[in-house]
């Protein structure tokens, strides 16, 4: 069984300053709650194969994956993979005109192995709460003041 989270929500802000802050994995650890860490392996900014090393605390665990940047069209669409370890996970984020605003998608989807695949139902449901806070915690963030300049 796999997992395919989707979480949507509209930022009061410009689609180009949503997708500059949030497709930035170095600012991923300001705005998700369980992501402490972001090392990058290949040099900033963002493209197709860019690496970065990710530290989470998830479920009670700590995390360590690698993210490689798959497909990348600027200020629309960001796709992260990774494959190793007991969770291969595609993060996809879209960002989309909305009235003055940003509609902003953010997509976890994948196939535990092992002890996971019994897991992936709890997984599912605690990866949905956490992805609905995290994106109203870039809504606040990037909304407050003057946007991520302020946030940061």
């Amino acid at each position: 069984m796999g997992v395919d989270v989707v979480v949507e929500t509209t930022i009061a802000r410009p689609v180009a300053e949503v997708a500059a802050y949030a497709g930035d994995p170095s600012n991923a650890p300001e705005w998700y709650a369980n992501i402490t860490s972001v090392e990058w392996r290949t040099e900033p900014p963002v493209k197709v194969g860019s690496e970065m090393d990710f530290i989470a605390r998830f479920l009670g665990r700590t995390l360590s994956y690698t993210y490689r940047v798959t497909e990348l069209v600027p200020g629309r669409r960001l796709v992260m993979e990774t494959a190793q370890g007991p969770f291969p996970m595609r993060t996809t984020y879209t960002w989309e005109p909305a009235d003055g605003s940003t509609r902003m998608t953010l997509q976890n989807a994948g196939s535990p192995a092992g002890f996971g695949r019994i897991a992936a139902p709890v997984m599912e449901a605690a990866m949905r709460r956490a992805t609905t806070k995290d994106l109203a915690r870039l809504k606040a963030m990037l909304e407050r003041n003057d946007g991520p300049t302020a946030a940061s």
